[in-house]
């Protein structure tokens, strides 16, 4: 029996963080639209209530019955969760006048509550809310204050339920760690048994049942989520296993050599195809991102799916698709707002199967589980990047010399990232694991500039590298002066065609990573 603490979503921005924190003390969970809790499931051990953007009052705010979890689960509301259960259950909650935004201290805190057990004084945590809970209901006693919030914390006296006004998943919560441990191990009686071993034995074992001696198909892109589920699948299947990877000509410098040599050591049955020929031709004289991403989208199933129609025995399609992707392709009114198929509408096209067994696990736990099956440090860490490759670090038209530049100018800042290191935390470490996603884009205008003596008229690039846990938020990364100036130099000597080099130092929001 695997267990579970289900995590009820409001909309909150932070509900990914929830399920993250709770993975990270090995213990599953599962995010759902606050509307679909899984009725007469033996495996919940749990509930928590995110936060919302909306106030309790609010006509469109989204309403839960509690009485489908009360009595049979401990609960732990979260800002809107918490004012929610306060104001169903005869409490009051009202606006603040001004929203309480940011850093706060708990002025007092009941450590004797099993909820903050471990706790320190004045223990900082997140506040971010406009309403705020004025009066506790009946039969429920507060636990924990700031200097301007009386019902900090609050847990019911009778049953274990359990909320808090701030947010304990966010980073700025210092000891948020320690009050998500004590609910899902010192309330809920979590087994902390959901680890990277484990789930590599459960889901080979799980894979062998399913797949049996059928033969599976997947499409490589050379990341780490498609990369980690074709080792997983080798493990589990071994010969049966086909691998697909197109290179549409718009991959980093050598890296559809590189990529293969990669799956090669690992002992996996890859078909390496050069589509370029055709991507260029389609993609001549288009300028718009989201047509050049149609266009790039089409011709990768155009082409995988012709090559996959070589292989006749085929029963299953199998896709590197990570929790987040399906969290993402609901909203929670639980519409399909966002397909988070890697090659969609191949599955029915195809009349196969689908195979996704990285579906219940966030980026940092399929790097864990690529670690777990003894793939290589640098397919494990390496930087995210986008389906349709550099088109969408080009702005404007597509060419063969304009994506040769990009190449260049790109593997001078990648390498670099690599090479330069700083000390962290007593050790040294790359640049490049220090940041989540870094590139070049190559700008559709021209600067002068003078070189030996020469007054030139040539291209632009800005450079781009950004921090984030999981891209749902980023900041731009402080890179060292010197490192700069050493890569721009490099650029602009090495690569013909470019003299000026600029750095982004936009985050996210409002700008996203990729320009495109």
């Amino acid at each position: 029996m695997q267990q579970k603490i289900v995590i009820l979503d409001f909309g909150s921005q932070t509900t990914q963080l929830i399920g993250r924190r709770l993975r990270e003390l090995d213990t599953f969970c599962e995010i759902l639209p606050y509307n679909k809790f899984p009725q007469n499931d033996p495996n919940v051990i749990g509930v928590i209530l995110s936060g919302s953007p909306y106030s309790v009052y609010d006509p469109e705010a989204f309403k839960l019955d509690l009485s489908e979890i009360r009595g049979r689960y401990p609960i732990l509301g979260i800002c809107y969760g918490a004012q929610y259960m306060a104001h169903v259950n005869g409490g009051k909650v009202e606006p603040t006048g001004s929203r309480e935004y940011g850093r706060a201290n708990l002025k007092t805190v009941d450590t004797t509550s099993p909820l903050f057990k471990g706790f320190d004084k004045d223990s900082q945590v997140w506040m971010s809310h406009g309403d705020t809970i004025t009066a506790l209901p009946d039969e429920f006693r507060c636990i924990a204050s700031t200097d301007s919030v009386e019902f900090a914390a609050y847990q019911s006296e009778n049953e274990p339920i359990y909320a808090v006004q701030f947010h304990p998943e966010v980073f700025h919560s210092l000891q948020g760690t320690q009050l998500l441990k004590n609910f899902a191990v010192d309330i809920c009686g979590s087994r902390q048994d959901w680890s990277p071993a484990s789930f590599v034995d459960t889901t080979v074992a799980e894979l062998k049942a399913q797949l049996g001696n059928d033969r599976v198909i997947l499409g490589l892109s050379g990341g780490v989520d498609s990369s980690v589920c074709a080792v997983l699948l080798h493990r589990a299947i071994g010969k049966n296993l086909t691998c697909i990877f197109v290179d549409h000509g718009m991959l980093r410098k050598n890296e559809f050599r590189d990529v293969l040599n990669d799956y090669e050591c690992l002992g996996l049955n890859v078909i390496g195809v050069d589509a370029s020929e055709k991507f260029f031709k389609e993609l001549e004289g288009v300028t718009e991102p989201e047509q050049k991403r149609k266009i790039i989208g089409k011709g990768f199933i155009d082409v995988f799916d012709a090559e996959a129609h070589k292989i006749t025995d085929a029963r299953w399609l199998a896709q590197g698709t990570i929790y987040p992707d399906r969290i993402e392709s609901l909203n929670i009114t639980g519409k399909v707002i966002k397909s988070h198929h890697n090659v969609g509408g191949l599955p029915e096209k195809m009349n196969l199967r689908l195979c996704e067994p990285l579906q219940w696990l966030f980026k940092d736990e399929v790097r864990r589980v690529g670690r777990q099956l003894g793939m290589p440090e640098h397919l494990i860490t390496r930087h995210p990047f986008p389906g349709p490759g550099l088109a969408v670090r080009i702005l404007g038209d597509i060419t063969r010399e304009k994506v040769q530049v990009l190449q260049e100018a790109d593997d001078i800042f990648i390498r670099g990232l690599r090479e330069w290191t700083t000390e962290v935390d007593g050790r040294q470490v790359s640049l490049y694991d220090q940041t989540w996603q870094a590139g070049v884009v190559l700008l559709p205008i021209k600067s002068v500039g003078v070189m030996g003596d020469e007054r030139t008229y040539e291209k632009a690039v800005a450079l781009r590298a950004v921090t984030s846990q999981d891209a749902m938020t980023a900041d731009w990364a402080h890179l060292p002066y010197e490192f700069m100036a050493q890569v721009s130099n490099d650029i602009i000597n090495k690569v013909k065609g470019i003299n000026r080099v600029c750095y982004d130092i936009s985050s996210k929001p409002p700008s996203t990573i990729e320009w495109e």
